[in-house]
């Protein structure tokens, strides 16, 4: 079932949508497709995977058009953070990232795990992730293991 949540005042106009798949998937493929696919250059075969089925996805909207979206694993994890490139430096990920943490950390999650690739690494540092062990390859881009402890203490994320 899809649910939105309001943008912080900060963020006029953007609303987030989280659902599964099959309801998120018009608009969150387009927005996967143009950053991984296009500009990144990785393959379709590894970016379509049956882990779209069994993730929570969320999908920022800037009035009627998609421009971010990003997945929940069932384990937690956090993956394929995709955000348009004219929207990019707006916080309409960290918008995302937060609200994906949330969710975790109300499934009962004590930490979140992500693959970050390295040149964003810094966004995700200041978002309290931190990195773990050596970098490796995906897709042959450069990526680290990053986590972040979550606690929920008065409905608060930690």
């Amino acid at each position: 079932m899809m649910t939105t949540a309001t943008a912080p005042a900060r963020l006029p106009g953007v609303r987030l949508v989280q659902g599964s798949w099959s309801e998120l998937r018009p608009d969150a493929e387009p927005v996967r497709r143009a950053v991984f696919i296009r500009e990144q250059g990785c393959s379709e075969e590894s970016e379509w995977d049956e882990l779209d089925a069994v993730s929570l996805h969320c999908v920022a909207y800037l009035g009627e058009q998609a421009v971010a979206t990003g997945r929940l694993l069932p384990d937690c994890r956090i993956g394929r953070m995709a955000v348009l490139v004219p929207q990019r430096r707006h916080g309409i990920a960290g918008m995302i990232l937060e609200h994906l943490v949330a969710v975790a950390a109300a499934r009962g999650a004590s930490t979140v795990v992500l693959h970050a690739q390295v040149a964003v690494r810094d966004f995700y540092r200041h978002h309290g992730f931190v990195a773990e062990g050596d970098n490796f390859l995906e897709e042959d881009i450069e990526h680290v293991l990053m986590r972040r402890c979550v606690a929920v203490e008065r409905g608060e994320v930690k």
